[in-house]
């Protein structure tokens, strides 16, 4: 077909599998996922995202067992086979589908992807993983990346930079994140928004020291939250929630929010203190919609420029702020239980590259920064050289910034900053640390 698609792309598994050929190809699941589901509706396509996260959580294990059951890899052509062979395998294993009907389904989606000849194929070698189980998990059990279902190279990192917490970040790693919403203050208090979810039979419990947050204690499709279109909640990790509390933003403050898409920590900051002068800047124009359409749901205003924050020669930056949080691109090792893909995606080599655009983020913004004011840095990222090593070095660049003490009721203390690890209350994993220019 002229758009790339599969005439039998329909079938939920056949579209999950596209999708996951376009992440082995190097695509974010989040971008491909629409794409490749508009043809599916309701309940397939709840199927096509739960096999696709799920297959992206197991990845390791799941391509060690393919590299057991095949004689040699398939071509990259064929990567929409390999990712239907994930697909059963992940239904073999981590699912309830009985064993008959995931091998049936799956040996028809690979008929419905117009590879009648793969079907053969994907039926022997699911065939041959029940017959086999046992030993052939044992063997690949012996491999940390399958027996912790992470990366090597990211479990070696983790080994290094948390030698006492890396088995329970591994095991936090895999389980599915919570459904934290954030109360927006400025249109109901968070007990009566408790109270109003509680009168629909959605049960939740308070973060302590985030007042605006609350954790369901089941997930739900946001159109089934109480006042979700008219701006009374949003859906935001607790470690997210710290950086509007962190910033010490005040009322009238000129603020920049230096990489603003989503927009989940511009709107908070806007819930949080009245009157803000916010500017919100990001380098992808199609992502800073994103904050557009968050800002009209909640009904609030900031000035929005797509703009790279490493280069500030536009108008936004003729101005000193009070404030600057910079919510760094990063390897997002933190987040991982929410976007998977990663596993797929990062690799050991995308550290320092990712350092090096850190650093020079910091040292463009530091000039905008009026005397006596503060800087937020934060990522998502569970690595030192982006997180306490970043800061370290930044501090030793600039003689006129100071490192301020961060609250110690949450996270681990590193370096000049605070980290969060992901599952440990609720949360993500963060790195904080506040910057104060000192003249």
């Amino acid at each position: 077909m002229a758009d790339g698609r599969h005439e039998g792309s329909r079938d939920p598994r056949a579209v999950a599998a596209l999708a996951l050929a376009d992440v082995l190809g190097g695509q974010s699941l989040g971008e491909v996922l629409p794409r490749r589901s508009s043809d599916v509706t309701g309940k397939d396509r709840g199927l096509v995202a739960e096999l696709a996260f799920g297959v992206c959580r197991w990845y390791p294990r799941l391509q060690a067992i393919i590299g057991q059951l095949l004689q040699r890899p398939l071509k990259t052509k064929d990567r929409d086979i390999q990712a239907l062979l994930l697909i059963g395998l992940h239904q073999l294993l981590n699912t309830r589908v009985p064993e008959h009907a995931a091998v049936a389904a799956t040996v028809g989606a690979s008929r419905a992807l117009g590879k009648g000849w793969a079907a053969k194929l994907v039926n022997a070698s699911l065939r041959r993983f029940i017959r086999e189980r046992d030993a052939l998990l044992a063997t690949v059990m012996e491999q940390a990346d399958a027996r912790h279902a992470q990366p090597a190279w990211l479990i070696e990192a983790l080994k290094q930079a948390w030698p006492e917490h890396w088995q329970a970040i591994c095991e936090a790693l895999q389980q599915h994140p919570p459904m934290t919403l954030r109360v927006n203050v400025r249109r109901s208090k968070p007990a009566d928004y408790a109270a109003r979810l509680a009168g629909q039979g959605i049960t939740a419990r308070p973060v302590a020291g985030l007042p605006e947050a609350l954790i369901l204690d089941r997930p739900l499709d946001v159109e089934h939250l109480p006042g979700f279109a008219d701006g009374l909640v949003s859906v935001q990790d607790a470690g997210a929630q710290l950086a509007a509390h962190l910033l010490d933003a005040r009322p009238g403050q000129r603020v920049l929010d230096a990489c603003a898409a989503p927009g989940g920590k511009t709107c908070h900051l806007l819930e949080h203190v009245p009157d803000l002068d916010m500017t919100a800047i990001d380098v992808d124009a199609r992502r800073l919609e994103r904050v557009r359409e968050n800002l009209d749901r909640l009904q609030l205003h900031a000035r929005l420029l797509t703009a790279d924050a490493a280069h500030p020669t536009d108008e936004w930056s003729a101005q000193p702020y009070q404030r600057i949080l910079l919510d760094a691109p990063c390897s997002a090792t933190g987040v991982i239980r929410r976007h998977p893909d990663i596993k797929l995606l990062r690799r050991a080599d995308d550290i320092r590259a990712l350092a090096a655009r850190q650093a020079a983020l910091l040292d463009a913004l530091w000039p905008l920064l009026e005397h006596g004011g503060k800087l937020l840095y934060v990522t998502c990222s569970l690595m030192p050289m982006e997180n306490q090593q970043q800061i370290e070095s930044f501090l030793q660049r600039q003689p006129a910034a100071r490192a301020l003490p961060l609250p110690e009721r949450w996270g681990h203390a590193r370096g000049p900053g605070r980290q969060t690890l992901p599952g440990e209350d609720g949360m993500d994993g963060f790195f904080y640390a506040l910057l104060e220019k000192t003249r």
